[in-house]
């Protein structure tokens, strides 16, 4: 394969990659040009929602073709756009053949959430200090254990299951299921599992079955009554909104746990949830918080 290098403005990111992909290129990616430098721009947005912009200031764009002739070609076709104007050729790479499944196997490594409790890919061997331990893999769902707020939640239901009965429980957007095997994994034993994707659902139950523990999945509409602990690491707009649902779910002297807020958050969760309890940061790490109820 062969890798097209190209700086554009941020004006000029989507016609590009629109562009690339008119030509047959094998994937597209963009790169913030200026990251790691002071001129580095965060870009943070929320699933439903505008982007805050189209992109960074300068961007690199990066694309694959099978050829370089193909890459020569695409290139040449580019350049004679209106559009290419403010735009720059970088450079032409050779990409050498690799296991890309073992490189991508690479990345992931057994992560640790207290010193005895981890979560170990599948194909790694477990750490000799996890007396508990969850086996995922990463995949098209949400939660591998290795963002800070899947952590803190793991690291709050490792502390409460092993002070408590974590009781029934609710795990709210479930993604790849990994809070309610957590629950389970520390003493749970009636566990409800949901997201409104299909794809997360069907992820929670292969991830169930691997880790050799029980709990139902499905779409929200599926969980019913009260429950001792309601676990929701979404984002903070939908927990925002999913205030009445969320409290409502929670029995007399119950739990709520939730995460996926940033730091500058809490003050809008706090105010969202004051009409029903008395929301409160409960932990932090890299700018995120979790929040409990």
């Amino acid at each position: 394969m062969f890798e097209l290098r190209l700086m554009c403005p941020e004006n000029r990111v989507e016609i590009l990659g629109d562009a690339l992909d008119a030509v047959d290129a094998l994937s597209v990616s963009v790169e913030d040009a200026d990251a790691q430098t002071d001129a580095e721009q965060a870009l943070f947005g929320e699933p439903g929602m505008p982007p805050p912009k189209e992109g960074w200031q300068r961007s690199r764009v990066l694309a694959l073709f099978d050829t370089q002739v193909l890459a020569e070609d695409a290139l040449r076709l580019l350049q004679a756009q209106d559009f290419f104007a403010d735009c720059t050729f970088l450079g032409l790479q050779h990409v050498p053949e690799q296991d890309w499944v073992r490189l991508t196997q690479s990345q992931f490594t057994p992560v640790p959430i207290t010193p005895e409790f981890w979560i170990v890919p599948s194909w790694h061997e477990l750490p000799a200090q996890a007396r508990i331990a969850i086996r995922l893999d990463p995949g098209l769902a949400f939660g591998t254990g290795t963002h800070p707020t899947t952590r803190m939640c793991l690291r709050w239901i490792a502390q409460q299951g092993a002070a408590r009965d974590l009781g029934r429980v609710l795990d709210y957007g479930c993604g790849s299921g990994i809070l309610a095997i957590g629950a389970a994994k520390f003493g749970a034993s009636d566990i409800d599992a949901v997201d409104i994707d299909s794809a997360a659902v069907e992820s929670t139950e292969r991830n169930a079955q691997a880790n050799q523990v029980a709990l139902r999945c499905g779409l929200p509409q599926s969980a019913e009554g009260v429950y001792q602990t309601v676990l929701a690491n979404i984002l903070a707009t939908p927990l925002k909104v999913l205030a009445p649902l969320l409290w409502g779910r929670v029995a007399p002297g119950g739990s709520l746990v939730l995460a996926g807020i940033l730091q500058r958050q809490a003050d809008e969760l706090i105010a969202a949830y004051a009409p029903y309890c008395d929301l409160r940061v409960a932990d932090c790490e890299d700018g995120w918080i979790l929040m409990t109820a």
